[in-house]
């Protein structure tokens, strides 16, 4: 939720741009302030159904869905569980799987993205591996030690973060007893079922400079109504902290052209 504080004055404030958007902000479930999941099974695709039927229930008939990091597996999947209610999808990433034998190497994109994979590859596959296969393992470590757990999640932290925001966000886990509950998404993920058809809500991806690159190819076997794409030379994974001002004005350029 803390990656979010930077980006919420200005897409509510309507004379900032004249437009504002209504935000709802969940923590996801057994992520910091919505506490420790006590059941099996919370992967994105619950959770998708799950967010779906909460702005339901707060009166929303028309609204869209924006997510980064684990929120950009769960967007796409809350337009597949309410596609009469969601006008349209924001991502920051566009998690498909890359099949190497067919990526075409003369791309200066595509090579690039290939580049991009291989990085979180070497630096990342430990910290998703160890969490899809041994959540509960790990977490008795990491929940013993906020100095161990601030070393785990300094894994993710790629880029120019101040200390405050890092701070923040680990303390946010380790004040609410997350830790452990917030490891098993991997590894509920990992063990359940995707769907097999692409998604047919419009969808958007704002990229930035130091995050897992999409290549558009592969993307639109998973998504099938790719309707903007727009690259940015800075920034990274956590871009609503690292660039609000860019990430704003794509959505807003985003939510403001689809047909409503």
């Amino acid at each position: 939720m803390a990656e979010f504080l930077d980006v919420i004055g200005p897409l509510t404030d309507p004379t900032d741009a004249g437009i504002a958007f209504d935000l709802v902000i969940p923590s996801l479930p057994g992520f910091g302030f919505s506490g420790p999941t006590r059941s099996r099974g919370w992967d994105t695709y619950r959770i998708a159904t799950v967010w779906a039927e909460l702005m339901r229930r707060l009166g929303y008939a028309r609204y869209g869905a924006a997510g980064n990091d684990w929120g950009a597996h769960i967007a796409p999947e809350i337009g597949r569980a309410a596609p009469e209610a969601v006008v349209g999808v924001h991502v920051t990433q566009i998690f498909s799987d890359v099949d190497l034998a067919e990526f075409d190497r003369t791309s200066p994109e595509e090579r690039s993205a290939v580049e991009e994979h291989e990085w979180f590859r070497r630096h990342m596959d430990a910290y998703g591996y160890l969490q899809t296969q041994q959540p509960q393992s790990l977490a008795h470590a990491l929940t013993d030690s906020p100095v161990g757990l601030l070393g785990w999640h300094n894994l993710i932290y790629r880029g120019a973060l101040d200390a405050d925001f890092v701070l923040t966000n680990v303390m946010i886990h380790w004040l609410t007893g997350t830790v452990a509950s917030s490891m098993r998404i991997y590894y509920e993920n990992g063990r359940s079922r995707r769907p097999s058809e692409p998604t047919t809500v419009p969808l958007g991806l704002a990229q930035f400079r130091d995050d897992i690159h999409a290549i558009r190819r592969f993307a639109e076997r998973d998504h099938a109504n790719i309707v903007s794409w727009n690259v940015y030379d800075a920034g990274g994974h956590l871009a609503a902290h690292q660039e609000p001002d860019l990430l704003v004005g794509d959505l807003r350029t985003f939510f403001t052209g689809l047909k409503q």
